[in-house]
């Protein structure tokens, strides 16, 4: 068999369909009467394919590009980077680069953990804690609920925010989604509870009435005094199962009226000291980034380090009241550090 130097167009396409009907490469040589070698190195540099060109890292963008990029970092609070030129169609960009170009017109924030306070929040946080400043909160039961998950809190997201825009403030789910609702209280130097809410039970003014006569009624309250009765003062926020007009008149009914139900200014987590035991139990339960397989490892996990909280710690935080309203008068309704 002769050997030619290149193969014509039709010898191409012939190779390629014998190589589709399974034919070896010797096969296809003697079917087309050419070097078995011309066939292989044909076959070999199909298979590799022509190299892609490497696009060399731009040092720069353009002013048009620039301003692109603007008007995306203030559309996309948050995002990356990479997301954001990705979203103007500006590649090979090294990150460094896109870092730098973005310094000059935004930072990296976190999302906001907590909503900022208007005016009205801050004054009706004021009046709260001009009202109670003179409160025994000895005798004040602080409640509230909290929902675990089994891989632990979210991570709050991170990303470029423009120079004078806000992190936006995330969605915080109390009720619905995954996890193990569990509410709790603390007086003094005392837990109560903490009790599970039924799972899949979504906490309505109904179900959450029927919710506490079921647990803090029964096992808790109905055993104590009628003096402690008729001295403690009940707190709760203002979520809508617990604020409206079903759970106002059924608690009355409890005898948890007028001052005995204590009153509660917007937007003020933190100024319930149960939320700081709520953080002492995640801490626990999520110690070295553990994670749960079901939804009751979870729940006996929160019942275990709820145990570990001692009574000084818990009244720590109850007496931190004090504190608390005169921080936030000092700050002129403003937030308090916990």
């Amino acid at each position: 068999m002769g050997q030619k130097k290149d193969l014509t167009g039709s010898e191409k396409s012939k190779i390629v369909r014998y190589l589709a009907e399974a034919c070896s490469s010797l096969k296809i040589a003697k079917l087309l009467k050419r070097d078995h070698r011309t066939i292989k190195r044909f076959i070999q540099n199909s298979q590799q394919g022509r190299k892609k060109r490497v696009e060399k890292p731009r040092g720069k963008i353009t002013a048009h590009e620039l301003r692109k990029v603007k008007r995306a970092a203030a559309k996309m609070p948050l995002a990356t980077s990479l997301a954001i030129f990705q979203s103007c169609n500006i590649t090979g960009v090294p990150k460094s680069t896109r870092c730098a170009i973005l310094r000059d017109m935004a930072k990296v924030r976190k999302a906001e953990r907590r909503p900022p306070l208007n005016k009205t929040h801050k004054l009706k946080r004021q009046d709260w804690a001009k009202k109670y400043l003179k409160t025994d909160f000895s005798k004040v039961l602080w409640t509230d609920e909290m929902r675990v998950s089994l891989d632990g809190p979210d991570g709050w997201a991170r990303g470029w925010i423009g120079k004078g825009q806000r992190a936006p403030v995330p969605l915080r789910r109390q009720q619905g989604g995954g996890g193990v609702l569990v509410w709790a209280g603390i007086i003094k130097g005392e837990l109560v509870g903490p009790f599970r809410v039924e799972d899949g039970v979504k906490l309505n003014s109904q179900s959450y009435c029927k919710f506490l006569e079921d647990t803090f009624f029964k096992q808790w309250y109905r055993k104590k005094s009628a003096s402690f009765k008729k001295n403690m003062i009940f707190m709760q926020d203002n979520a809508p199962s617990h604020a409206s007009k079903y759970s106002t008149a059924w608690l009355a009914r409890k005898g948890l009226k007028e001052e005995k139900l204590m009153t509660w200014p917007p937007c003020s987590p933190d100024l319930n000291p149960i939320e700081n035991l709520w953080s002492i139990i995640k801490c626990e339960i999520y110690k070295e980034g553990k994670q749960y397989t079901s939804l009751n490892s979870v729940w006996e996990a929160v019942v275990a380090a709820a145990r570990n909280v001692d009574g000084e710690q818990i009244k720590t935080l109850t007496e931190s009241m004090d504190g608390r309203l005169l921080s936030v008068l000092a700050k002129k309704g403003g937030y308090i550090g916990r």
